[in-house]
């Protein structure tokens, strides 16, 4: 999957900059003067990070993080800064930013917060698209096969769960071969541990 940098600076000099920057290790990168212009631009499937400036005319970084959130962007978040207080490094962070970087700063030192932040942006993919498969197959289940998969998924045994449901051992074995089979899985940990991914039983 394509990943892009998407830098919010009103200063044109450090947005040429930073877009140079990138393409020199061959990332991707788009770049914005404003908060309103990056918000205008999503399209809601973006893969990659944002490195946004704190004090911007207008919508300021951490009020364009809030916005982002609200539209649900959960691409991961480099502030940088000219004026590193720590209180707003603090808002920053308690509102989920990946990193916090202090101008001046190095370039090796920024690509480097990139490159993590993609890794995350990666990993993060990679979860929801786990969780959504997961529900999936969940919703693929019959309600039988579902109350099969609660019982035996809460460490419950065959013959247990036939007595509570007032059905055969048997059956019961067999609607277990199908979950298993549904649910993509060959052991009843792989199981219980995909439903717990997915919070299955909260």
């Amino acid at each position: 999957m394509k990943q892009t940098v998407y830098i919010v600076d009103d200063d044109e000099a450090v947005r040429n900059s930073l877009g140079f920057l990138l393409s020199s290790v061959n990332l991707d990168a788009q770049l914005f003067e404003s908060g309103a212009d990056l918000l205008a631009a999503l399209k809601g499937d973006e893969s990659g990070c944002l490195v946004l400036d704190v004090r911007m005319p207008g919508m300021s970084g951490l009020e364009l993080q809030k916005e982002l959130k609200k539209v649900g962007c959960s691409l991961p978040v480099i502030f940088i800064t000219g004026h590193g207080d720590i209180p707003m490094a603090v808002e920053a962070l308690k509102e989920g930013a990946t990193d916090f970087l202090p101008k001046p700063f190095r370039d090796q030192e920024l690509l480097d917060r990139i490159h993590k932040a993609l890794e995350q942006n990666t990993a993060d993919a990679e979860s929801s698209a786990h969780k959504r498969e997961v529900r999936q197959r969940v919703e693929s289940l019959t309600p039988r096969e579902r109350e099969v998969m609660d019982m035996v998924g809460r460490g419950k045994a065959n013959k247990v769960v036939a007595l509570d449901l007032g059905i055969s051992q048997r059956t019961v074995e067999i609607h277990r071969a199908k979950v298993m089979e549904k649910m993509g899985v060959r052991t009843l940990a792989d199981l219980v541990r995909n439903l717990h991914d997915i919070e299955y039983f909260e």
